[in-house]
């Protein structure tokens, strides 16, 4: 691993990692349209007056990515406990910022004990616009988050070449598809056949898919009729800050 990495024990995680910045978690749903119910909600760093995720991520460098790694992750699972959250918990992680699998996540299990949050409630979301640094690595952690009852996720699927590669080796859980993907997917029928063969590939493999960035009414509509159950966005529910977001149903 990198020697810019600066491990921390677990009581240190706990506490903050005393990180040079602010942040604060806010959550956006991901809805599970045939019950009208909420399969989890996606935890996303906001700055301390409620900027937007930017704000934080330029201010995360190499010497403070793993502290801000595992401050983050257990900011998420606090503030989820505080506010009453009762669905799953999806978090997002930096592969490149786990220094090893089976010591990292004794933080991230000590924050679920600690705030009274069941382990097997939280899901681990990994982007395939990530820059792998060590294939190998990713699939050590995703097995270690398995072995520990984790559910794991592939973000932004669709956005870069590296998704299927990564799909075949990691074999997640979920898939997310990238707003790219559902941008005006009503009206362009080349994504329409992209997206039904997505829905397709996710049934054979048993995958659960979540079609995310939907804005629309028309194309939550239409993933809707092509067989897409959990769908995320704007249409659904902004990012609350600190508080569960109240879901908009009208459109249903």
């Amino acid at each position: 691993m990198s020697s810019d990495f600066k491990p921390l024990n677990c009581q240190a995680c706990l506490e903050g990692a005393e990180l040079p910045f602010e942040f604060k978690m806010a959550f956006q749903p991901i809805l599970r349209v045939s019950d009208r119910s909420v399969l989890a909600q996606e935890a996303l760093c906001r700055g301390p007056a409620g900027e937007g995720a930017m704000h934080v991520l330029n201010q995360v460098k190499p010497d403070n990515m793993y502290q801000f790694d595992q401050a983050a992750r257990v900011k998420a699972i606090e503030t989820a406990s505080r506010i009453g959250l009762v669905s799953s918990l999806s978090i997002n992680f930096l592969p490149n910022a786990v220094y090893r699998p089976e010591t990292c996540i004794q933080a991230t299990l000590e924050a679920s004990r600690r705030f009274n949050f069941a382990s097997e409630r939280l899901i681990f979301e990994v982007s395939e616009q990530e820059d792998i640094v060590e294939p190998e690595h990713l699939l050590g952690i995703l097995k270690e988050y398995r072995n520990q009852g984790f559910k794991t996720a592939l973000d932004d699927f669709g956005a870069g070449y590296s998704g299927l590669r990564l799909l075949t080796r990691f074999q997640p859980d979920i898939v997310k598809l990238d707003r790219a993907l559902i941008q005006e997917l009503d009206k362009d029928t080349i994504k329409q056949r992209i997206i039904r063969n997505l829905i397709s590939m996710a049934r054979d493999l048993g995958l659960q898919l979540v079609a995310e960035g939907v804005e629309t009414k028309e194309e939550a509509l239409f993933l809707i009729d092509a067989g897409v159950d959990l769908i995320q966005g704007f249409l659904i529910a902004r990012p609350a800050l600190e508080q569960e977001p109240i879901l908009n149903l009208d459109w249903l």
